[in-house]
Protein backbone atom coordinates (compact mmCIF):
# COMPACT_ATOMS: atom_id res chain seq x y z
CA UNK A 1 0.00 0.00 0.00
CA UNK A 2 1.28 3.42 -0.99
CA UNK A 3 -0.31 6.31 0.14
CA UNK A 4 0.31 9.87 -1.82
CA UNK A 5 -0.81 13.07 0.48
CA UNK A 6 0.36 16.25 0.21
CA UNK A 7 3.50 16.47 -2.12
CA UNK A 8 5.39 13.59 -0.78
CA UNK A 9 6.37 11.74 -3.63
CA UNK A 10 6.85 7.94 -3.83
CA UNK A 11 8.60 5.11 -6.04
CA UNK A 12 10.50 5.21 -8.56
CA UNK A 13 12.75 8.83 -9.81
CA UNK A 14 10.33 10.37 -12.83
CA UNK A 15 13.13 10.82 -15.47
CA UNK A 16 11.74 12.79 -18.03
CA UNK A 17 7.89 14.05 -19.15
CA UNK A 18 7.74 11.41 -21.35
CA UNK A 19 6.78 8.98 -19.24
CA UNK A 20 9.92 6.57 -19.67
CA UNK A 21 11.35 5.42 -16.56
CA UNK A 22 8.21 5.76 -14.49
CA UNK A 23 6.51 2.74 -12.20
CA UNK A 24 3.89 2.11 -13.97
CA UNK A 25 2.04 1.50 -17.46
CA UNK A 26 -1.16 2.44 -16.28
CA UNK A 27 -2.78 3.22 -12.78
CA UNK A 28 -6.74 2.49 -12.69
CA UNK A 29 -7.94 5.41 -10.58
CA UNK A 30 -11.51 4.58 -9.29
CA UNK A 31 -10.19 0.84 -8.94
CA UNK A 32 -13.12 0.71 -6.11
CA UNK A 33 -15.94 1.86 -8.26
CA UNK A 34 -17.87 -1.08 -10.48
CA UNK A 35 -16.65 0.05 -13.02
CA UNK A 36 -13.64 0.58 -12.04
CA UNK A 37 -13.42 -3.04 -10.71
CA UNK A 38 -14.07 -4.11 -13.50
CA UNK A 39 -11.31 -2.84 -15.24
CA UNK A 40 -9.13 -3.85 -12.69
CA UNK A 41 -10.79 -7.53 -13.41
CA UNK A 42 -10.28 -7.16 -17.28
CA UNK A 43 -6.49 -6.10 -17.07
CA UNK A 44 -6.03 -8.89 -14.80
CA UNK A 45 -7.00 -11.57 -16.96
CA UNK A 46 -6.06 -10.59 -19.82
CA UNK A 47 -2.47 -8.95 -18.95
CA UNK A 48 -1.93 -10.07 -15.60
CA UNK A 49 0.21 -8.49 -12.81
CA UNK A 50 4.05 -6.72 -13.44
CA UNK A 51 4.69 -9.03 -17.07
CA UNK A 52 4.43 -6.70 -19.71
CA UNK A 53 2.12 -4.36 -18.70
CA UNK A 54 3.11 -2.86 -15.57
CA UNK A 55 -0.28 -1.53 -13.69
CA UNK A 56 -1.60 -0.60 -10.33
CA UNK A 57 -5.10 0.06 -8.77
CA UNK A 58 -5.87 3.33 -6.78
CA UNK A 59 -8.31 5.34 -5.25
CA UNK A 60 -9.39 7.47 -1.72
CA UNK A 61 -10.04 4.42 0.80
CA UNK A 62 -6.79 2.26 1.40
CA UNK A 63 -9.26 -0.78 2.97
CA UNK A 64 -11.25 -0.73 0.03
CA UNK A 65 -8.58 -1.17 -2.31
CA UNK A 66 -6.94 -3.78 -0.47
CA UNK A 67 -10.37 -5.64 -0.56
CA UNK A 68 -10.77 -4.88 -4.63
CA UNK A 69 -7.23 -6.68 -4.22
CA UNK A 70 -8.41 -9.28 -2.57
CA UNK A 71 -11.78 -10.06 -4.54
CA UNK A 72 -9.72 -10.34 -7.48
CA UNK A 73 -7.45 -13.50 -6.21
CA UNK A 74 -4.23 -14.87 -5.65
CA UNK A 75 -2.92 -13.25 -9.29
CA UNK A 76 -3.83 -10.06 -7.80
CA UNK A 77 -1.49 -10.85 -4.94
CA UNK A 78 1.55 -8.56 -6.27
CA UNK A 79 -0.49 -5.94 -7.55
CA UNK A 80 0.36 -2.54 -6.15
CA UNK A 81 -2.40 0.46 -4.67
CA UNK A 82 -2.23 3.47 -4.08
CA UNK A 83 -3.83 6.05 -1.93
CA UNK A 84 -4.94 9.71 -3.47
CA UNK A 85 -7.69 11.84 -3.18
CA UNK A 86 -8.30 13.59 -6.44
CA UNK A 87 -9.42 16.67 -4.66
CA UNK A 88 -5.66 17.13 -3.13
CA UNK A 89 -4.06 18.70 -6.37
CA UNK A 90 -0.71 17.53 -4.85
CA UNK A 91 -1.37 14.25 -4.69
CA UNK A 92 -2.55 13.52 -8.30
CA UNK A 93 0.30 15.64 -9.55
CA UNK A 94 2.29 12.65 -7.86
CA UNK A 95 -0.07 10.29 -9.31
CA UNK A 96 0.58 11.74 -12.50
CA UNK A 97 3.99 11.35 -12.19
CA UNK A 98 4.40 7.56 -11.50
CA UNK A 99 2.63 6.63 -14.82
CA UNK A 100 2.64 6.80 -18.47
CA UNK A 101 -1.15 6.77 -18.63
CA UNK A 102 -3.91 7.32 -15.82
CA UNK A 103 -7.34 5.50 -16.62
CA UNK A 104 -9.65 7.03 -14.63
CA UNK A 105 -13.59 6.23 -13.83
CA UNK A 106 -14.20 8.58 -11.07
CA UNK A 107 -17.07 10.51 -12.10
CA UNK A 108 -19.06 12.93 -12.99
CA UNK A 109 -15.96 14.06 -14.04
CA UNK A 110 -17.04 17.72 -13.39
CA UNK A 111 -16.73 17.56 -9.75
CA UNK A 112 -13.62 14.95 -9.21
CA UNK A 113 -11.55 15.18 -12.52
CA UNK A 114 -10.21 18.68 -12.77
CA UNK A 115 -7.77 18.63 -10.46
CA UNK A 116 -6.34 14.80 -12.23
CA UNK A 117 -6.36 16.52 -15.68
CA UNK A 118 -4.65 19.29 -14.93
CA UNK A 119 -1.78 17.10 -13.09
CA UNK A 120 -1.79 14.57 -16.23
CA UNK A 121 -1.24 17.53 -18.61
CA UNK A 122 1.52 19.32 -16.16
CA UNK A 123 3.46 15.82 -15.86
CA UNK A 124 3.08 15.13 -19.58
CA UNK A 125 1.04 11.78 -18.80
CA UNK A 126 -1.27 10.32 -21.08
CA UNK A 127 -5.05 9.90 -19.62
CA UNK A 128 -8.34 8.41 -20.24
CA UNK A 129 -11.58 8.92 -18.87
CA UNK A 130 -15.54 8.08 -19.63
CA UNK A 131 -16.63 11.19 -19.34
CA UNK A 132 -19.75 12.09 -21.56
CA UNK A 133 -20.76 15.53 -20.07
CA UNK A 134 -19.90 17.91 -22.96
CA UNK A 135 -19.40 20.77 -20.76
CA UNK A 136 -16.79 19.80 -18.57
CA UNK A 137 -15.05 18.62 -21.50
CA UNK A 138 -15.08 22.08 -23.40
CA UNK A 139 -13.83 23.26 -20.24
CA UNK A 140 -10.80 20.64 -20.81
CA UNK A 141 -9.96 21.30 -24.51
CA UNK A 142 -10.47 25.12 -23.73
CA UNK A 143 -7.86 24.74 -20.43
CA UNK A 144 -5.53 22.22 -21.41
CA UNK A 145 -4.88 22.17 -25.12
CA UNK A 146 -2.09 24.67 -25.64
CA UNK A 147 -0.35 22.93 -22.41
CA UNK A 148 -0.79 19.48 -23.32
CA UNK A 149 0.53 20.18 -26.59
CA UNK A 150 3.93 21.25 -25.06
CA UNK A 151 4.77 18.31 -22.50
CA UNK A 152 2.96 15.72 -24.56
CA UNK A 153 -0.06 14.91 -22.53
CA UNK A 154 -2.48 12.84 -24.79
CA UNK A 155 -5.79 13.86 -22.73
CA UNK A 156 -8.67 11.30 -25.08
CA UNK A 157 -12.08 11.98 -23.34
CA UNK A 158 -14.99 9.34 -23.76
CA UNK A 159 -13.46 6.28 -23.74
CA UNK A 160 -16.89 3.83 -23.32
CA UNK A 161 -20.07 2.89 -24.95
CA UNK A 162 -19.89 6.58 -25.54
CA UNK A 163 -17.89 7.47 -27.30
CA UNK A 164 -15.92 4.73 -29.45
CA UNK A 165 -18.19 2.43 -31.18
CA UNK A 166 -19.74 6.23 -32.79
CA UNK A 167 -16.21 7.47 -33.45
CA UNK A 168 -13.75 4.88 -34.21
CA UNK A 169 -17.12 3.19 -36.50
CA UNK A 170 -17.17 6.65 -38.14
CA UNK A 171 -13.21 6.04 -39.33
CA UNK A 172 -13.72 2.81 -39.61
CA UNK A 173 -16.70 3.59 -41.88
CA UNK A 174 -14.47 6.45 -43.60
CA UNK A 175 -11.25 3.83 -44.11
CA UNK A 176 -13.33 1.37 -45.78
CA UNK A 177 -14.82 4.24 -48.30
CA UNK A 178 -11.46 5.09 -49.50
CA UNK A 179 -10.53 1.72 -50.15
CA UNK A 180 -13.82 1.02 -52.15
CA UNK A 181 -14.41 4.14 -53.48
CA UNK A 182 -11.43 6.21 -53.32
CA UNK A 183 -13.57 9.22 -51.66
CA UNK A 184 -15.08 9.68 -48.28
CA UNK A 185 -18.52 10.00 -47.29
CA UNK A 186 -20.48 13.25 -47.02
CA UNK A 187 -22.68 12.05 -44.42
CA UNK A 188 -22.98 9.15 -41.81
CA UNK A 189 -25.61 8.07 -39.84
CA UNK A 190 -25.72 6.09 -36.83
CA UNK A 191 -29.09 4.26 -36.07
CA UNK A 192 -28.97 2.00 -32.53
CA UNK A 193 -30.83 -1.38 -33.92
CA UNK A 194 -30.76 -2.99 -30.08
CA UNK A 195 -28.93 -2.63 -27.28
CA UNK A 196 -29.91 -5.14 -23.80
CA UNK A 197 -28.27 -3.16 -20.39
CA UNK A 198 -28.83 -1.05 -17.96
CA UNK A 199 -27.34 2.94 -18.01
CA UNK A 200 -24.76 3.12 -15.28
CA UNK A 201 -24.98 5.21 -11.87
CA UNK A 202 -22.16 7.21 -13.31
CA UNK A 203 -24.21 8.43 -16.35
CA UNK A 204 -26.94 8.93 -14.72
CA UNK A 205 -25.66 11.11 -11.86
CA UNK A 206 -23.60 12.95 -14.55
CA UNK A 207 -26.60 13.77 -15.72
CA UNK A 208 -27.99 15.46 -12.46
CA UNK A 209 -24.79 17.11 -12.46
CA UNK A 210 -25.46 18.78 -16.01
CA UNK A 211 -28.80 20.07 -14.72
CA UNK A 212 -27.89 21.39 -11.23
CA UNK A 213 -24.53 23.11 -13.13
CA UNK A 214 -27.41 24.93 -16.24
CA UNK A 215 -29.78 25.88 -13.19
CA UNK A 216 -26.61 28.09 -11.26
CA UNK A 217 -25.02 29.15 -15.28
CA UNK A 218 -27.62 29.02 -17.71
CA UNK A 219 -24.65 29.91 -20.29
CA UNK A 220 -24.15 26.30 -20.12
CA UNK A 221 -27.36 25.32 -21.71
CA UNK A 222 -25.96 27.47 -24.75
CA UNK A 223 -22.47 25.00 -24.47
CA UNK A 224 -25.05 21.72 -24.64
CA UNK A 225 -27.13 22.58 -27.44
CA UNK A 226 -24.27 23.65 -29.73
CA UNK A 227 -23.70 20.83 -32.41
CA UNK A 228 -20.21 21.74 -32.40
CA UNK A 229 -19.07 22.74 -28.52
CA UNK A 230 -16.26 20.45 -28.48
CA UNK A 231 -14.85 21.72 -32.06
CA UNK A 232 -11.43 23.90 -31.51
CA UNK A 233 -12.48 27.28 -30.38
CA UNK A 234 -13.02 29.34 -34.16
CA UNK A 235 -14.37 26.34 -35.68
CA UNK A 236 -17.39 25.54 -33.89
CA UNK A 237 -19.69 25.71 -37.09
CA UNK A 238 -21.10 23.63 -39.57
CA UNK A 239 -23.99 21.97 -41.17
CA UNK A 240 -25.32 19.88 -38.87
CA UNK A 241 -28.34 21.49 -36.96
CA UNK A 242 -29.63 20.85 -33.00
CA UNK A 243 -30.27 17.11 -31.96
CA UNK A 244 -33.17 15.09 -32.28
CA UNK A 245 -36.03 16.34 -30.24
CA UNK A 246 -38.61 14.19 -31.28
CA UNK A 247 -40.24 11.15 -32.88
CA UNK A 248 -38.99 10.89 -36.94
CA UNK A 249 -39.54 8.73 -40.04
CA UNK A 250 -35.56 8.15 -41.45
CA UNK A 251 -36.48 8.14 -45.45
CA UNK A 252 -33.47 5.90 -45.78
CA UNK A 253 -34.73 2.87 -43.56
CA UNK A 254 -37.90 3.49 -43.60
CA UNK A 255 -38.57 3.29 -39.87
CA UNK A 256 -39.12 5.77 -37.42
CA UNK A 257 -36.60 6.65 -34.70
CA UNK A 258 -36.63 8.51 -31.95
CA UNK A 259 -33.61 10.55 -30.09
CA UNK A 260 -30.88 8.39 -28.76
CA UNK A 261 -29.60 9.42 -25.49
CA UNK A 262 -26.10 9.55 -25.80
CA UNK A 263 -26.60 10.62 -29.17
CA UNK A 264 -25.56 14.14 -27.80
CA UNK A 265 -22.17 13.35 -26.96
CA UNK A 266 -21.22 11.03 -29.49
CA UNK A 267 -22.47 13.64 -32.15
CA UNK A 268 -19.91 15.95 -30.92
CA UNK A 269 -17.18 13.61 -30.58
CA UNK A 270 -17.41 12.69 -34.19
CA UNK A 271 -17.29 15.99 -35.37
CA UNK A 272 -14.25 17.46 -33.39
CA UNK A 273 -12.34 14.05 -34.69
CA UNK A 274 -13.68 15.12 -38.37
CA UNK A 275 -11.77 18.90 -36.95
CA UNK A 276 -9.18 18.54 -35.20
CA UNK A 277 -7.67 16.17 -38.03
CA UNK A 278 -7.79 18.58 -40.50
CA UNK A 279 -11.29 18.13 -42.16
CA UNK A 280 -10.48 15.47 -43.89
CA UNK A 281 -13.99 14.13 -44.69
CA UNK A 282 -14.39 18.06 -45.62
CA UNK A 283 -16.10 20.72 -43.65
CA UNK A 284 -19.57 20.05 -44.85
CA UNK A 285 -19.41 16.61 -43.54
CA UNK A 286 -22.72 15.83 -41.59
CA UNK A 287 -23.02 13.19 -38.84
CA UNK A 288 -26.54 12.12 -36.54
CA UNK A 289 -26.98 9.49 -34.24
CA UNK A 290 -30.86 8.18 -33.80
CA UNK A 291 -32.49 5.35 -32.51
CA UNK A 292 -34.39 2.62 -34.65
CA UNK A 293 -38.34 1.88 -32.85
CA UNK A 294 -39.64 0.06 -35.68
CA UNK A 295 -42.04 0.50 -38.96
CA UNK A 296 -45.68 1.03 -39.06
CA UNK A 297 -48.40 2.20 -36.08
CA UNK A 298 -46.27 0.09 -34.20
CA UNK A 299 -42.92 1.94 -34.55
CA UNK A 300 -44.16 5.27 -34.04
CA UNK A 301 -46.24 4.40 -30.67
CA UNK A 302 -42.67 2.72 -29.69
CA UNK A 303 -40.39 5.58 -30.61
CA UNK A 304 -42.98 8.13 -28.81
CA UNK A 305 -42.93 6.16 -25.97
CA UNK A 306 -39.31 6.34 -25.47
CA UNK A 307 -39.28 10.10 -26.82
CA UNK A 308 -41.66 10.81 -23.93
CA UNK A 309 -40.27 8.66 -21.32
CA UNK A 310 -36.50 10.61 -22.35
CA UNK A 311 -38.29 14.09 -22.15
CA UNK A 312 -39.43 12.98 -18.99
CA UNK A 313 -36.23 12.28 -17.11
CA UNK A 314 -34.81 15.11 -18.59
CA UNK A 315 -37.45 17.17 -17.42
CA UNK A 316 -37.66 15.40 -14.25
CA UNK A 317 -34.12 16.65 -13.72
CA UNK A 318 -34.26 20.15 -14.27
CA UNK A 319 -35.97 20.77 -10.86
CA UNK A 320 -34.58 20.14 -7.83
CA UNK A 321 -37.52 18.62 -5.54
CA UNK A 322 -38.09 15.58 -8.57
CA UNK A 323 -33.76 15.74 -9.31
CA UNK A 324 -33.55 14.59 -5.94
CA UNK A 325 -36.33 12.19 -6.03
CA UNK A 326 -34.71 10.16 -9.40
CA UNK A 327 -31.72 10.04 -6.89
CA UNK A 328 -32.87 8.66 -4.48
CA UNK A 329 -35.57 6.28 -5.74
CA UNK A 330 -34.93 5.92 -9.38
CA UNK A 331 -31.63 6.09 -10.88
CA UNK A 332 -28.98 3.56 -10.20
CA UNK A 333 -26.20 4.92 -8.30
CA UNK A 334 -22.74 5.35 -8.20
CA UNK A 335 -20.86 2.37 -7.74
CA UNK A 336 -23.82 0.02 -8.76
CA UNK A 337 -23.91 -1.96 -11.49
CA UNK A 338 -25.42 -5.30 -13.11
CA UNK A 339 -25.25 -8.90 -11.58
CA UNK A 340 -22.27 -10.59 -13.71
CA UNK A 341 -24.84 -12.61 -15.75
CA UNK A 342 -26.65 -9.73 -16.98
CA UNK A 343 -23.40 -8.46 -17.60
CA UNK A 344 -22.53 -11.41 -20.16
CA UNK A 345 -26.24 -11.40 -21.65
CA UNK A 346 -26.13 -8.16 -22.71
CA UNK A 347 -25.27 -6.68 -25.87
CA UNK A 348 -25.23 -3.65 -28.75
CA UNK A 349 -25.84 -3.81 -32.37
CA UNK A 350 -25.16 -0.24 -34.21
CA UNK A 351 -25.62 0.53 -37.54
CA UNK A 352 -24.03 2.69 -39.23
CA UNK A 353 -24.90 4.61 -43.29
CA UNK A 354 -22.34 6.82 -45.03
CA UNK A 355 -23.28 8.40 -48.40
CA UNK A 356 -21.21 8.83 -50.58
CA UNK A 357 -20.29 12.11 -53.57
CA UNK A 358 -21.60 10.01 -56.18
CA UNK A 359 -24.96 9.63 -54.56
CA UNK A 360 -23.76 5.50 -53.45
CA UNK A 361 -23.93 3.99 -49.32
CA UNK A 362 -21.85 2.22 -47.42
CA UNK A 363 -23.26 0.10 -44.63
CA UNK A 364 -21.44 -1.29 -41.44
CA UNK A 365 -22.39 -2.92 -38.69
CA UNK A 366 -20.87 -2.47 -35.02
CA UNK A 367 -21.53 -4.53 -32.13
CA UNK A 368 -20.62 -5.58 -28.87
CA UNK A 369 -20.60 -8.64 -26.66
CA UNK A 370 -21.44 -7.46 -23.39
CA UNK A 371 -23.53 -5.00 -21.58
CA UNK A 372 -22.87 -1.35 -23.60
CA UNK A 373 -22.77 0.46 -20.12
CA UNK A 374 -20.92 -1.68 -17.68
CA UNK A 375 -18.89 -4.82 -19.39
CA UNK A 376 -18.38 -3.27 -23.19
CA UNK A 377 -17.27 -0.19 -21.81
CA UNK A 378 -15.03 -1.44 -18.93
CA UNK A 379 -12.84 -3.45 -22.41
CA UNK A 380 -13.07 -0.25 -24.17
CA UNK A 381 -11.84 2.19 -21.23
CA UNK A 382 -8.94 -0.58 -20.80
CA UNK A 383 -7.66 -1.14 -24.10
CA UNK A 384 -8.11 2.68 -24.70
CA UNK A 385 -5.08 2.70 -21.64
CA UNK A 386 -2.88 -0.42 -23.00
CA UNK A 387 -2.90 1.50 -26.59
CA UNK A 388 -1.74 4.69 -25.35
CA UNK A 389 0.57 2.70 -22.89
CA UNK A 390 2.57 0.91 -25.03
CA UNK A 391 1.64 1.27 -29.09
CA UNK A 392 4.05 3.75 -29.71
CA UNK A 393 1.45 5.85 -31.61
CA UNK A 394 2.93 8.72 -33.11
CA UNK A 395 -0.09 10.91 -31.86
CA UNK A 396 1.33 13.41 -30.12
CA UNK A 397 -0.03 15.86 -27.07
CA UNK A 398 -3.17 17.19 -27.03
CA UNK A 399 -7.06 17.10 -26.05
CA UNK A 400 -8.23 14.13 -28.23
CA UNK A 401 -10.41 11.58 -29.35
CA UNK A 402 -10.21 8.03 -29.17
CA UNK A 403 -10.80 7.95 -33.15
CA UNK A 404 -8.27 11.14 -33.60
CA UNK A 405 -5.83 9.93 -31.10
CA UNK A 406 -5.39 6.58 -31.58
CA UNK A 407 -7.40 5.24 -34.85
CA UNK A 408 -6.43 1.77 -36.54
CA UNK A 409 -4.31 0.95 -33.31
CA UNK A 410 -6.93 1.18 -30.88
CA UNK A 411 -9.43 -0.67 -33.78
CA UNK A 412 -7.44 -3.33 -33.70
CA UNK A 413 -7.76 -4.09 -30.04
CA UNK A 414 -11.21 -3.43 -29.69
CA UNK A 415 -11.52 -6.41 -32.30
CA UNK A 416 -8.79 -8.76 -30.99
CA UNK A 417 -9.11 -8.21 -26.97
CA UNK A 418 -12.93 -6.12 -26.22
CA UNK A 419 -14.72 -7.94 -28.18
CA UNK A 420 -16.35 -5.64 -30.56
CA UNK A 421 -16.75 -5.96 -34.01
CA UNK A 422 -16.78 -3.34 -37.03
CA UNK A 423 -18.03 -5.02 -40.30
CA UNK A 424 -18.85 -4.06 -43.75
CA UNK A 425 -22.59 -5.33 -44.45
CA UNK A 426 -22.73 -5.96 -48.71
Amino acid sequence: MRFISGSRPFGEEIVNESGNNRPFDVIVYGATGFTGQLVAAYLLREYGVARDLRWAIAGRNAAKLEQVRDDLGTDAAALETLVADSHDKDAMATLAQQTRVVLTTVGPYALYGSELVAACVDAGTDYCDLAGEVQWIRQMIDTHSKRAAETGARIVHCCGFDSIPSDIGVWFLQDEAMKRHDAYCQSITMYVKATKGTFSGGTMASMMNIMEEVKKDRSIARVMADPYALNPEGEREGPDGYDQQSVERDDDTGYWTAPFVMGGVNMRVVRRSNAIAGYPYGRDFRYRETMLTGDGVSGRLKGTTMTLGLGALVLGASFGPTRSFLKKFVLPKPGEGPSPELQKTGFFNLMQIGKLPDGQSLQTRITGDQDPGYGSTSKMLAESAVCLAKDGLATGGGVWTPAAAMGATLLARLRDNAGLTFDVVD
